[in-house]
């Protein structure tokens, strides 16, 4: 299986792009620690949540996750909730649900050096996470 983090992400224009179903997402879903399937009415979605150290490290993540979204052509839905609580859910609109590059786009920012910016009570779950 190829490494998600070094694919592309493809124009989501394509008239032969299809939402994935749940079954196909679930198989996805180990190569993306720390994400989850979540479902909105009928719309399938990956997501995650983390805490910030304050608002601005808050901006920050989104920055950092805003370059890394464009370069991909493919961007998700940010979050700041409170001064510190960050969700980011990934879905390709364009097919009201799930596609390869949603997971592919979640691998790169679970690839991102973020620590920084995390409160350290939820690095270490972080990284719990990662470990299983």
């Amino acid at each position: 299986m190829e490494d998600l983090s070094a694919k592309k992400c493809v124009p989501c224009d394509s008239k032969e792009l299809r939402p994935m179903t749940a079954e196909s997402a679930n198989l996805l879903l180990p190569q993306v620690n720390g994400w989850k399937l979540a479902k909105e009415g009928e719309v399938l979605k990956l997501s995650r949540s983390w805490k910030v150290k304050s608002f601005i490290k808050g901006l920050e993540f989104f920055r950092r996750i805003g370059d890394v979204a464009e370069a991909e052509g493919h961007h998700p839905d940010l979050h700041l909730v409170g001064w510190n609580n960050v969700t980011i859910d990934i879905w390709t609109h364009s097919v009201g649900g799930l596609t390869e590059n949603d997971f592919i786009l979640a691998a790169k920012i679970s690839g991102l050096d973020l620590g920084e910016l995390l409160r350290r009570k939820a690095k270490a779950v972080d990284a719990r996470l990662e470990e299983d």
